[in-house]
């Protein structure tokens, strides 16, 4: 079997979503871990005050996207690859046995309060669905300037960008997009401006920090959010991990990097579902599931079909 971990990013947060994991040893285990880690209750951070901290946000989307993962190869499913959506490359990166969770969750929390620290108020994320990259990019160029930046931030499909800068920016872009025919322009839940330059200072900062970490080789492939690359050694996953911050993600790149390779089970780690209705968007052929709108039963028998069919093919 062929299946891929895909672990989202901010934006994908809802209150309660640590409290609507299942409730299996291996999550309980993985929630008392991270408050003994952060020396505060986890649980916590799911309330809808919480989740407006940037902080919070990115702690709690690890935390459930690594748990779930966890309780998956506890029952089994084994992924051939992982890939990671922004903040979600870092529970990859968990799962790929290059990080552990202890270092997951500091550098986490490092990241997301430089970011907080560096735009407090004022910035954030737009997405556009139904214009291509060139042609937003053409907008942003038109409609942007010194006092309010906006950059492309995400390229998730082929008709599905992400912006980053000012919200004043942004609300220009998306403004112009709407008037150009666009299905969907509207501002993200991201109170940052990820992935874009105005993001560098972050980067340099988290690169001190990570240089000193202790990373292990990958034991599962894993696909770069700046390349769309596949990595193999913990040298390159440390620089992704590094400029990624700072550079725009290609989502749409990553998923098609994933199913040339035989990428044919997508899961969708909680508290995701966009992730996977891109991909499943893009591979009709492919079986894709989100866990937060799967039952773990049928999951888990979707799991088992496709690793009875791999050991028939073989």
């Amino acid at each position: 079997m062929t299946m891929a971990f895909l672990f989202p990013g901010q934006g994908s947060q809802y209150p309660t979503m640590l409290h609507q994991l299942p409730d299996h040893q291996v999550v309980r285990e993985m929630i008392e871990e991270a408050s003994c880690i952060l020396n505060t209750n986890i649980l916590d951070y799911d309330t809808e005050e919480n989740l407006a901290s940037t902080v919070s946000v990115q702690l709690a989307i690890l935390v459930s996207g690594v748990a779930m993962a966890r309780a998956l190869i506890n029952w089994g499913g084994w992924p051939s690859f992982v890939a990671g959506h922004s903040i979600g490359a870092f529970g990859a990166a968990v799962i790929s046995g290059v990080l552990t969770f202890r270092d997951a969750l500091h550098l986490v929390q490092l990241r997301a309060t430089l970011m907080k620290q560096a735009f407090p108020y004022g910035y954030g994320m737009g997405v556009i669905v139904g214009l291509g990259p060139m042609l937003v990019q053409q907008l942003v160029v038109r409609t942007a300037s010194s006092a309010d930046p906006v950059y492309i931030a995400n390229i998730n499909a082929s008709h599905q960008v992400t912006v980053a800068g000012t919200i004043t920016g942004i609300r220009r872009v998306l403004d112009s997009a709407q008037g150009l025919g666009a299905r969907k322009a509207e501002l993200l839940r991201v109170a940052v401006p990820s992935h874009c330059p105005l993001m560098e200072s972050v980067a340099s900062n988290l690169e001190n920090t990570i240089s000193r970490v202790s990373l292990k080789e990958p034991q599962v492939p894993y696909i770069a959010n700046t390349t769309a690359r596949l990595l193999r050694t913990s040298g390159a996953i440390r620089e992704d991990l590094i400029k990624s911050i700072a550079k725009p993600v290609q989502w749409h790149d990553m998923t098609k990097q994933l199913y040339e390779r035989g990428a044919r089970l997508f899961v969708e780690m909680p508290p995701g579902l966009v992730l996977s209705s891109l991909v499943r968007a893009s591979y009709p052929s492919a079986r894709v599931v989100a866990v937060s709108g799967t039952g773990v039963d049928s999951l888990l028998y979707l799991i088992k079909q496709e690793q009875d069919r791999n050991e028939l093919g073989n």
